[in-house]
């Protein structure tokens, strides 16, 4: 019997489908854990794949190729670390969620999840079969709990675990960030600690695939819920923990570093990073472009894309017409030249004339209204796919949450990109993001540290410039009314009744009839939603897989 067991944390970054880069991360893994004399590296849900897999993993050729690897991958433990992976394992006609033990140059164990989460932007009973509750694993004559992410976060797997005999917990996750989940997920796992008196690793995925962002933040708790172990967020990392078996025969993790784990805005920010920069890598994009209007939207998705990807991938361009004021070309500049991107002005006056010119006849005797307003957006957008479409940057929109939520956005105008970095960020947390950006840089960002987005940016009224003297509350209540409006109403999916108390509770007094007015905004505005860029999600409610309306609806409140 041993009285040491040596693990290693590995916190990596995959590539959805991308097996062979996935594979190799996890062989790069195996020399820290050499040098270490580490016995059992571990990994995040579904490594070999990357998650969520989403239909994908329906493809039997997946199926195998993924097998496939992981055959391929227990080779290296000839001589090595032992390696715990997971991986989609089909078996009599079904497909399981599983993590193997692999040892000795082979497969030695398999075990599979049991609980298959179902809601938010998880769909795993779609495409996995739930297994019975499973064995503990003799590892070394250590009994391993292996609880598959789900498994962790509900009460049975655990429970079951402990009493089959287990003396470590070692949990694989896919958690996707929202911001200050890190707390609650925490929470948690020291439940789960508390109820079955074992030590516990958690181990997550890192990266950004598609809408989601994984933070890691790995970590381990000993028997009593203290963190001994923290990972760094955000990043992949690799560490060992080494457990020591007590007098009392408990298992116990030595402490080790504990990095500090943004939360608040720090984390949003961070994870939007995160989200655009992976986005944009495993796309293989070579670089971004947006418009620079000389708003806070706009600015603050130039300083994430400065910070995801550096100023020289960055292509701002302001696009102004007859209504565009010198203040904001002005804040357009100064933020361009404080970012160090490549800025160019190209006017729209001509292109927008030439099209009221083309329907001049056709809207004869007509009043100007928003189609005039909305044609300017279009025709920004038309130039920038175009210079899109001739030196392969990818356009990013920059509409945030709350135009997204009541349609205060232009289809195939500023609607019109591949990516939307602010797309579940609040109108009012918009603001407070570019103040904390001029104040606070993560680590790992490539933009420069000092203050970047110009005050005056964040101080003027917002405008879309669309008409003469245009302020965004001509059309819409003050922000901070309408961002409490639209968190009960999204987030919380509150009744209107229910919406109007808690708004009281916030200290907002909100009329019922502006109430109403909103959510029929945010009903209307659906059809918009599913043409819309992906973007980074960052709430418990985004929308797209977390949101599921239908566009033809005729549900209204009384």
């Amino acid at each position: 019997m041993i009285d040491q067991l040596k693990i290693t944390i590995a916190q990596l970054n995959p590539i959805l489908g991308n097996i062979d880069y996935n594979v190799g991360l996890m062989i790069n893994s195996l020399t820290h854990a050499k040098f270490t004399n580490a016995d059992l590296v571990i990994f995040p849900e579904l490594s070999i794949t990357g998650y969520p897999t989403e239909d994908l993993v329906l493809k039997p050729v997946f199926q195998k190729a993924a097998f496939k690897a992981v055959e391929e991958l227990a080779q290296y433990t000839l001589g090595a670390p032992a390696i715990l992976v997971g991986f989609p394992y089909e078996k009599n006609g079904l497909l399981f969620n599983a993590v193997g033990l692999l040892e000795d140059g082979k497969i030695a164990e398999i075990r599979f999840k049991h609980e298959l989460p179902n809601y938010g932007v998880f769909d795993e009973k779609r495409l996995f079969s739930s297994a019975p509750l499973q064995n503990v694993i003799n590892f070394k004559g250590v009994k391993l709990g292996l609880p598959i992410c789900e498994d962790i976060w509900l009460e049975k797997v655990a429970q079951h675990l402990k009493q089959q005999g287990a003396e470590i917990l070692i949990s694989p996750n896919c958690s996707p960030f929202a911001k200050d989940k890190v707390l609650y997920r925490q929470e948690i796992m020291e439940k789960r600690v508390a109820e079955t008196g074992l030590p516990l690793i958690y181990v997550n995925q890192v990266g950004g695939q598609d809408e989601l962002v994984f933070d890691g933040a790995s970590f381990v708790l000993d028997n009593k819920g203290n963190v001994t172990t923290q990972l760094s967020a955000f990043i992949e990392s690799i560490a060992t923990v080494t457990f020591i078996k007590n007098q009392a025969g408990e298992w116990q993790p030595q402490a080790s570093n504990i990095a500090e784990i943004e939360i608040g805005l720090a984390g949003v920010y961070h994870a939007c990073v995160l989200g655009l920069r992976d986005y944009v890598q495993k796309n293989r994009f070579p670089s971004v472009l947006l418009g620079l209007s000389g708003g806070v939207d706009s600015a603050i998705c130039a300083a994430i894309a400065v910070d995801a990807l550096g100023e020289d991938k960055v292509h701002c361009v302001m696009l102004p017409y007859d209504y565009t004021s010198d203040e904001s070309l002005k804040d357009a500049k100064d933020c361009a030249g404080s970012l160090g991107v490549k800025y160019d002005i190209l006017p729209i006056a001509e292109p927008v004339d030439g099209f009221l010119s083309a329907l001049s006849d056709m809207f004869e005797g007509t009043e100007n209204d928003t189609t005039e307003e909305n044609l300017q957006s279009r025709t920004r957008g038309v130039i920038l796919m175009a210079i899109s479409n001739k030196f392969g940057s990818m356009v990013l929109t920059t509409g945030n949450k709350s135009e997204v939520s009541v349609g205060y956005s232009t289809l195939y105008g500023d609607m019109c990109g591949g990516y939307n970095p602010i797309k579940d960020i609040y109108k009012t947390d918009i603001f407070a993001m570019c103040e904390l950006r001029n104040e606070y840089r993560p680590f790992d960002c490539l933009g420069k540290a000092n203050s970047v987005i110009p005050e005056n940016i964040i101080s003027k009224p917002p405008t879309a410039e669309l008409r003469p003297n245009q302020l965004d509350q001509d059309s819409l209540p003050p922000y901070d009314v309408l961002d409490d409006i639209l968190h009960s109403l999204v987030e919380l999916d509150l009744s209107h009744l229910d919406c109007i108390k808690t708004g009281l509770e916030n200290g907002f007094d909100h009329p019922p009839e502006l109430v109403k007015k909103i959510a029929n905004m945010l009903y209307i505005a659906e059809y918009k939603r599913h043409q819309a860029a992906p973007g980074v999600r960052v709430s418990y409610k985004g929308f797209g897989s977390d949101r599921r309306y239908p566009i033809t609806n005729g549900f209204r409140e009384s």
